[in-house]
């Protein structure tokens, strides 16, 4: 079976997800910092799999599933691991949490109705951006709870405002494949 390399890229990205939370919660005094570096690696293969998709027409429907989910299961994770060890409070993972299972839920929903899913926007590439930089930050650098939450309500607005476009455009599709037949 020859399996691109985008996907191959976004499947390394899913197993860095378990070593990111083991390598966060361990024992080591380095520990935040060493996940910070998985959490680097992960966002490096994630631009080096967008780049070599779009770049060499490498895009494949199991990519357009695999890439976003491996995203967001390192996002989630790394929300989920900032707030468990106390540096950002649990209304952030929430809404984060609830947003992303509404864009699962469309996007199976979409999957199923037109055989595709919406491909990624601008804003929600630049939430995302935040959203990384933010994370790293959180584990580089002490930053007190007051400012690490506006730190990541940035990406969060971001992140919401995207999901508004996506809910359109899904609803622009979903009624326009209803009318065609």
């Amino acid at each position: 079976m020859n399996i691109p390399i985008p996907n191959i890229l976004s499947i390394i990205r899913l197993a860095l997800v378990p070593a990111f939370v083991v390598v966060f919660f361990s024992e080591s005094p380095n520990a935040q910092l060493y996940a910070g570096l998985i959490f680097i690696l992960a966002s490096l293969t994630d631009a080096l799999d967008g780049f070599i998709a779009r770049r060499f027409n490498m895009v494949t429907r199991l990519g357009r599933i695999l890439d976003p989910l491996a995203d967001k299961l390192m996002t989630v994770s790394a929300l989920l691991c900032v707030t468990v060890a106390g540096l950002i409070p649990a209304w952030i993972v929430v809404v984060f949490a609830v947003k992303e299972a509404l864009m699962g839920i469309g996007a199976l929903i979409m999957y199923k109705r037109v055989d595709d899913v919406l491909p990624s926007n601008t804003l929600g590439k630049m939430a995302t951006l935040a959203f990384i930089v933010s994370c790293v930050a959180l584990m580089l650098f002490s930053i007190p709870k007051p400012y690490s939450t506006v730190l990541l309500t940035i990406p969060l607005a971001l992140t919401l405002i995207a999901f508004g476009r996506y809910a359109v455009l899904f609803y622009e599709t979903i009624f326009a494949k209803r009318n065609k037949t």
